[in-house]
């Protein structure tokens, strides 16, 4: 029979949609980071569903991967950078990307689209009530766009910027032909790829490969007027270059939804940087998210059970 248990700050539809799916299941919950320890130990779950619902630090990874705990941990998110390294040889690891890869397309075009139209701009001219005849807009058709890692949400992207007109560049671990995408190459290319960058899209994951990827002597030869968005994870970017950059008018605009520090504290100089969007880690978030990661949860708990290939394993090394 088997043992699951589910770990977010709400579970109790979670858990009556299990219990409605396969009634045979024996189904626990755990709404805390506190508590997670003990429950691991006292139930003995061969599967856990954990989501990632009060942010990294302090996130109890140790209680996951534990000797002789769980054998299959499910991430309700994209990003697995709150577990570590675990040992392959004893517990699987699963994610839900994909899950919100439209999402977080839209959120980055969005972006695109706010400093492209100059929306700030239009917002003064309204409260000012200035009617300015000689504005202008800029189309997205024939600008290069730079999606640093072609996953699921680069993939989405690119797919969507081409139906805009963009030439679109990008990078992945290992190149190959992606659809959307005119130009593939290696991560290593990023130093001349920048500086052909109207837009650049930040979707990797953070690895130790990753980090700091996007540094601050990257930043500073990127093409002036550029606009930069970031979804993948706070470390990949260096965001005091990010600022510097803005201050200086190198980048046109930048929208940051990763942190180094998330909540991002009231005292960081980013909350009045000029032609910044800042949202809260929540480019992947909407109503449906959580039902749609759950959703794969059931399909992929049907396959352990029929002794199946799982969807969405991770490699602890490549992160994804």
């Amino acid at each position: 029979m088997t043992r699951v248990l589910l770990h977010n700050d709400q579970t109790s539809e979670l858990a009556a949609q299990l219990r409605a799916a396969m009634p045979d299941v024996v189904c626990e919950t755990c709404e805390s980071y506190d508590g997670l320890d003990a429950k691991v130990q006292a139930f003995e779950p061969e599967v856990v569903y954990s989501v990632r619902f009060a942010g990294t630090a302090g996130f109890p990874q140790a209680a996951l991967f534990r000797p002789g705990g769980p054998r299959w941990v499910a991430n309700g998110g994209a990003g697995t950078d709150h577990f570590g390294i675990w040992d392959t040889q004893s517990v699987t690891v699963t994610n839900a990307a994909g899950v919100a890869a439209g999402m977080m397309a839209e959120y980055i075009l969005g972006a695109f689209l706010h400093f492209n139209l100059d929306v700030p701009g239009l917002q003064q001219d309204q409260a000012a009530r200035r009617w300015d005849p000689k504005r202008l807009v800029a189309p997205l058709q024939r600008r290069t766009l730079l999606i640093v890692g072609l996953g699921h949400t680069g993939r989405a992207l690119a797919k969507r910027a081409a139906a805009f007109g963009m030439h679109v560049i990008g990078t992945r671990a290992r190149p190959a032909d992606t659809e959307g995408v005119d130009e593939v190459h290696h991560a290593d290319s990023l130093p001349s790829l920048l500086p052909q960058a109207d837009f650049i899209a930040v979707c990797t994951p953070l690895l130790p490969s990753t980090r700091g990827l996007l540094s601050a002597d990257l930043l500073n030869a990127c093409k002036p007027g550029a606009v930069l968005a970031d979804v993948s994870r706070g470390g990949v970017v260096a965001q005091d270059a990010v600022l510097e950059n803005l201050r200086n008018g190198r980048l046109r605009g930048a929208a940051l939804d990763v942190f180094e520090t998330e909540p991002l504290p009231g005292t960081s100089p980013l909350w009045s940087a000029p032609n910044l969007l800042i949202s809260p880690h929540c480019s992947s978030v909407y109503a449906e998210w959580g039902a749609a990661s759950f959703a794969l949860f059931l399909d992929n708990l049907k396959r352990w059970r029929a002794g199946e290939i799982l969807r969405n394993i991770v490699d602890p090394v490549r992160g994804y």
